[in-house]
């Protein structure tokens, strides 16, 4: 099957629904997708930084909860670098089935009991809830009943991953896009957790130059790229609506946030290669970037809506979907800040 048909078919499967049927969770299995980040030592793709926006951008594209959901889950595998080997090992055993995901709110504790800590919350905003092996959550960290603080005061934080069955989901997610990434809340109650399994952002155990890039910079910069494919899905739709002079605003933003992402990208890949540190006031550039591109992309996106007719406010019509998906998207903490 041709790459535009295959792509088509996709498109057409994730149409209106509420969860990703079999045959897209499988393509996503054969194409490993979860493990875009993962080293090949563990079975997955190990893309670099710039192989990797693309591919999210190309999937945000034909869907916007396919993009979504693979952004985000393979974003959670991408903490197989904050992990000590053995339990890489371990939580990676079976190539092509682990699928993390989870919250990065801190919405709960954990109480060190020597070797282990026993977690309790109830945590918001888990990418593919449904889909998912493990559960990644951040946690408050308690000693002897006391809260643990850092050098500057505030609270003392650890991340950690816990199987699926040691997780209750609660299906709150009743938003009007990004249906099938099934964004749901999860509870954990007194679980006791190996210190093995926390970790700390930007505390890398694997050597690849995808985990020298600070987390921060690697959170913007893919979902940055879905906000660019789906303005493109929408741009495609819109085309068959409406002439082509209304569009040429949104045409130019996508192409400028494009050029935007692939000079940061390679930046820091070079920045990397020559052996330098990337500095932290790097971030702030490209989150203000970031942020910008989004504002301009859904400023145009809503300047053409008016146009399209009542038949792109059908639900169960692409264009629907994709405007849906994108405003949806768009309400991420990192974007409303």
């Amino acid at each position: 099957m041709k790459e535009d048909n295959k792509q088509q078919a996709l498109r057409e499967l994730c149409l209106g629904i509420d969860i990703f049927p079999d045959e897209v969770l499988s393509w996503i299995v054969a194409e490993n997708l979860w493990n875009i980040w993962v080293p090949k030592k563990y079975g997955g793709l190990e893309y670099t930084l710039t192989e990797g926006l693309s591919k999210l951008q190309e999937l945000a594209r034909i869907d916007g909860s396919l993009g979504w959901t693979v952004t985000l889950c393979s974003g959670a595998n991408f903490f197989i670098g904050n992990l000590e080997p053995e339990v890489a090992e371990q939580i990676f055993k079976i190539p092509k089935s682990t699928i993390l995901g989870g919250s990065g709110g801190v919405f709960g504790t954990a109480e060190k009991i020597g070797d282990n800590y026993k977690i309790s919350g109830t945590w918001r905003y888990a990418t593919g809830a449904n889909y998912l092996t493990h559960f990644t959550l951040n946690a408050e960290i308690y000693e002897n009943g006391k809260a643990l603080l850092n050098e500057d005061g505030s609270p003392y934080i650890r991340s950690f991953i816990l199987p699926k069955n040691e997780v209750k989901i609660i299906e709150d997610w009743n938003t009007m896009g990004l249906k099938a990434s099934v964004t749901h809340s999860f509870e954990v109650k007194n679980i006791l957790v190996p210190a093995g399994f926390s970790f700390i952002y930007n505390e890398f155990y694997q050597p690849q130059d995808i985990f020298k890039i600070p987390f921060s910079f690697f959170a913007d910069l893919t979902l940055w790229v879905n906000y660019v494919g789906m303005a493109e899905h929408f741009l495609e739709e819109a085309r068959s609506f409406t002439s082509a002079s209304i569009l040429k605003n949104l045409e130019k933003c996508i192409a400028v946030s494009q050029d935007e992402v692939s000079a940061y990208s390679k930046a820091i890949e070079d920045e990397i290669a020559a052996g330098n540190k990337i500095l932290d006031p790097y971030s702030e550039e490209i989150h203000s970037s970031a942020s910008h591109s989004v504002k301009n992309l859904s400023k145009n996106i809503i300047e053409i809506y008016p146009f399209l007719g009542v038949k792109a406010s059908i639900n169960g019509h692409h264009s629907n979907q994709v405007f849906s998906d994108y405003f949806t998207a768009t309400q991420h903490h990192i974007f409303t800040k």
